[in-house]
């Protein structure tokens, strides 16, 4: 006889009733009788809403994405909005990648909201996350929802909550929804749609963003030197194939070919093992054909386009894929140098940034005398910034993981305009006799050269889960003293809000909200920062070091030095 633990049958019991359609009680019955170990996975919790919202692998169970799932997420939140907004005509803008079920869940989520009395503006097809954080301002929307997993394996799914702002939910709204999400039970979502409250909508919101796009992504280069920049783009299946190709059209930029195999947009991403831009892989095909035509830069994005990789020549003209802390250091910069010859400066302007990307950010922040703020991994914590100083005005920020933002008309991670900004930067250099690649070193020169490296650990399953947060307790528990030889000079644990500093055994209290980090800092300037993902079974270790560079043509032997110090690092913690 199969045993299984009674809160684990209960939690089971509440999908065999009449609030679930009989394919799914049958899929129960055949897991109860059969696999036992899979139904714990599926049932043994909720799942939770994390850095990018919440994202899962797709079927049935409570640790699921399904239409229960989603529906009952969407019953709180619609319950929620009534709440908060009781006397506003209700609207909702929602859009899906090209995910498995994405199409389907999407309509399952307009279905519930409209059942609740609440207008929906649902795109008619697949569109880019920024896109949907753009319709949820221009459409005056109280929320927006992206049904997307970003780059996960194709088995996942995820759900994304927008709120006014075109920004992701931050505290306290996130807390305050989930509680209500968590008091429902199943029988209280209204899941008959009321077609009267859905509007399909598509071409005429994909015009203004595109323009949008261009007027925020695009400065002061001419028709020749756009014309002259040979790029090479790639979707890796996803959507961005409907708006990067026409924003750089409408931007000048003449000389772009696609990856003809990989323009498809299709959930099973069958020409990579991962659609993500941060791996190399994922960017192979694009590098060969921009080889193949001498093109002058690739780029790559991920499934919802909010993320994207950038391959450029280096040194000895071969294509190298910039990290995220790379890229973000050029647009940045380059921003801040176009709105200083504006005479835009003064002052009163921020940039934006994370605690576990570059800390180079600062050295750019104090060179043209602007602030920088950092908050916490997800750009939900950038569109925060946004909608908490009003009266600055937001440059553009990023992190490391392959994430840009330029200004403030989208308020989450945008690889449409930074793809356009991408070009802006390369076509202006070459225009100048100089590539991606060397304008980066030149930057290095100039505020000091860094260099981050990522290794992620992934521990599927509860096992994994359990794994991660011992891993977490032994690194408080018994803290490391040196690294590489240095000594740790400061140690911030943002799950308890303290830094303590070690030299003079002072503390004082992080303004950032709770988060399961860690950071050590040495005497040699070095910062090594653990997180657990929000999104993913990963335990992810960031290391960040630094030296000066006094000549560019000393890049590569100085780089050179600080991988090996990142690898005695990795190597002293046995990763």
């Amino acid at each position: 006889m199969i045993y299984i633990k009674p809160e684990l049958l209960k939690r089971v019991n509440t999908w065999m009733t009449p609030a679930f359609d009989a394919d799914t009680k049958k899929q129960i019955e055949g897991l109860i009788a059969n696999d036992p170990k899979d139904l714990e996975d599926r049932f043994y919790k909720d799942l939770e809403f994390g850095t990018g919202g919440m994202r899962g692998v797709m079927g049935i169970g409570t640790n699921r994405i399904n239409k229960y799932t989603l529906g009952r997420n969407t019953q709180g939140l619609s319950n929620f909005l009534k709440q908060s907004f009781p006397d506003d005509d209700l609207k909702v803008a929602i859009a899906y990648d090209c995910r498995h079920n994405s199409k389907t869940l999407a309509k399952v989520v307009a279905d519930v909201f409209s059942a609740n009395g609440i207008k929906v503006f649902l795109f008619e097809d697949l569109r880019p996350t920024p896109e949907l954080s753009f319709a949820v301002k221009h459409l005056n929307c109280h929320c927006g929802i992206v049904l997307t997993a970003s780059h996960n394996p194709p088995e996942y799914n995820g759900y994304k909550v927008y709120w006014q702002d075109g920004g992701q939910l931050v505290p306290p709204q996130d807390a305050e929804i989930v509680n209500i999400i968590n008091n429902l039970n199943y029988s209280d979502i209204k899941f008959e749609e009321n077609s009267d409250l859905i509007e399909y909508i598509g071409k005429d919101v994909d015009d203004v963003f595109i323009n949008a796009s261009v007027e925020n992504g695009s400065f002061d280069t001419s028709d020749d030197a756009r014309q002259n920049l040979k790029i090479v783009f790639t979707p890796l299946h996803g959507t961005s194939i409907t708006t990067i190709p026409e924003t750089l059209k409408r931007a000048g930029y003449t000389n772009v070919h696609l990856v003809a195999e990989q323009t498809e947009p299709n959930g099973d991403f069958p020409t990579v093992k991962s659609p993500n831009p941060e791996e190399p892989e994922a960017l192979k095909m694009a590098i060969d054909l921009a080889n193949n035509i001498d093109a002058d830069i690739v780029i790559g994005t991920d499934p919802d386009s909010d993320r994207l990789g950038i391959a450029v020549r280096d040194l000895d003209g071969n294509l190298s894929i910039l990290n995220g802390n790379q890229a973000m250091i050029i647009m940045t910069e380059f921003l801040l140098e176009q709105w200083k010859q504006q005479g835009k400066l003064d002052g009163n302007e921020f940039i934006g940034s994370t605690i576990v990307s570059t800390p180079m950010m600062q050295q750019l922040a104090d060179a043209y005398n602007v602030e920088l703020k950092i908050g916490l991994t997800g750009f939900k914590w950038i569109a925060k910034m946004i909608k908490d100083f009003p009266l600055l005005d937001f440059v553009g920020g990023g992190e490391e993981s392959f994430g840009f933002m330029v200004g403030n008309f989208v308020r989450d991670k945008d690889a449409v305009t930074s793809t356009l900004l991408a070009c802006e930067i390369a076509s202006q250099a070459k225009a100048n006799g100089q590539t991606l690649y060397e304008k980066l070193i030149s930057l290095y020169s100039k505020y000091g050269l860094f260099q981050e490296r990522l290794v992620s650990m992934t521990k599927k399953g509860i096992e994994g889960a359990s794994e991660i947060k011992q891993m977490m307790i032994d690194a408080r528990e018994n803290p490391l003293k040196s690294l590489n030889g240095s000594k740790v000079i400061r140690i911030e644990d943002y799950q308890t809000s303290v830094s303590k500093d070690l030299q003079t055994n002072t503390e004082s209290t992080i303004d950032i909200p709770k988060s399961n980090v860690l950071i050590y800092y040495t005497e040699d300037g070095s910062k090594i920062a653990l997180r657990p993902s929000g999104t993913e079974p990963k335990i992810k270790f960031y290391v960040s070091v630094n030296s000066e560079l006094d000549n560019m043509s000393d890049y590569q032997s100085e780089a050179q030095l600080l991988n090996e110090r990142i690898d005695a690092i990795l190597n002293d913690m046995n990763l």
